[in-house]
């Protein structure tokens, strides 16, 4: 009797371990490069705004240029600060997820490690029944056959 699986081949433990773990890995990466973009065109559109006040105070009389001057690197300097905490928490979050796409990852890998500790161990302790099993059959198989010859010989 054979004793191959007539059933079709499931993905076994580890294959599904791995493509939960590229599956966490690119909605990381993904999301991570949403935060980036997120944080370019807000310092982008800071930009274009502190331009287009530099223009503006341009224009304007040489008395009301120095009150604009300041005003405008005010507004730069705001700019500048709300795009670095911008970009500061985007590439926070990125290293927070990050972090936890690894933190699962080992945690996977700790928990296939012990079902393979396992399934190792209960094969051990089949290998060994059977190995036992078989020992004592052959053993019962010699005394017969001992028994035999006696006999033969004693007629």
């Amino acid at each position: 009797m054979s004793t191959n699986s007539t059933k079709p081949e499931e993905k076994g433990f580890f294959e599904k371990v791995k493509e939960t773990i590229e599956e966490l890995w690119e909605g990381t990466k993904d999301k991570a490069e949403d935060i980036k973009d997120a944080a370019e065109d807000k310092f982008d559109e800071l930009k274009d705004k502190v331009v287009a006040k530099k223009t503006t105070a341009k224009a304007k009389t040489s008395s009301a240029s120095s009150a604009v001057s300041k005003k405008v690197k005010s507004a730069a300097a705001d700019a500048k600060t709300a795009a670095a905490g911008v970009k500061a928490k985007a590439e926070t979050k990125a290293k927070e997820i990050t972090a936890k796409a690894k933190k699962e990852a080992a945690e996977v890998k700790a928990k296939a490690a012990t079902k393979a500790d396992v399934v190792a161990t209960k094969a051990k302790t089949a290998a060994t029944t059977a190995k036992k099993t078989v020992a004592a059959k052959a053993v019962a198989v010699k005394s017969k056959g001992a028994g035999k010859k006696k006999t033969a010989a004693a007629h």
